[in-house]
């Protein structure tokens, strides 16, 4: 085992902010690898190589994409260009899904998620991190949420950023990314058979990372007794 923390789920299930919290309480780095797919689909479409696979398959071998700290708050820089704002657009996350069941795409992010994480003390979110990149870790999570509270909190995180887009619209982007993720030939969403599941839908953020928390808690006196 590895002292690595996996917290998978859908879009809008609340795991990007759960993984923060629990990662600033335990004393974790936080690793956003959604962002490294969503960093990858922006250079991809800002290049027009959406549609033109040994193009985009080049783009790999020199992918890099580097997570750091301003503000107390974590940045995403790729070609030592900060993206963080720009991959949360809509159809960069529509892109990062697509790309994502590209056999190359995560073999290469699996290469660059196992070396961020091969010093311990990470708490990875993302959507196959305890089925397949952290198979080893100690603590794993799968957050989930019903369609309609998923789809307002997205749609309300968007509206905040400026970006106006209805909440039919979002239902439906998260409606096609589920689908594309779910069926997925290739490390398809799906809970680890030893996560802990827990629906948010009715839970405050404080009751999700207590939950969370006490149970790493307890993993951790009995992995490291």
């Amino acid at each position: 085992m590895i002292e690595v923390v996996t917290i998978d789920g859908p879009s809008g299930s609340g795991k990007s902010t759960a993984s923060k919290l629990i990662a600033k309480k335990l004393g974790y780095n936080y690793l956003d690898t959604g962002a490294m797919y969503r960093a990858f689909a922006l250079i991809v479409l800002e290049k027009g190589f959406e549609y033109n696979k040994s193009k985009y398959v080049k783009l790999l071998r020199n992918f890099e994409v580097e997570f750091k700290t301003r503000n107390n708050n974590q940045r995403v820089y790729c070609e030592e260009r900060d993206i963080t704002e720009a991959i949360r657009m809509p159809d960069v996350s529509m892109w990062a899904s697509t790309l994502s069941k590209e056999k190359e795409v995560r073999d290469r992010m699996f290469v660059l998620q196992r070396k961020i994480g091969e010093n311990g003390k990470i708490v990875a979110e993302g959507r196959d991190m305890g089925t397949v990149v952290f198979k080893d870790a100690f603590a794993k999570f799968f957050l989930n949420a019903s369609l309609e509270v998923r789809a307002e909190r997205r749609w309300k995180e968007l509206k905040e950023k400026g970006i106006n887009q209805s909440l039919q619209d979002v239902i439906n982007d998260i409606q096609k990314r589920d689908e594309q993720d779910t069926h997925r030939d290739i490390a398809p969403l799906k809970p680890a058979e030893d996560a802990l599941i827990i629906d948010t839908s009715e839970l405050t953020l404080d009751e999700v990372v207590s939950k969370i928390y006490e149970n790493v808690i307890q993993k951790l006196k009995v992995w490291k007794s």
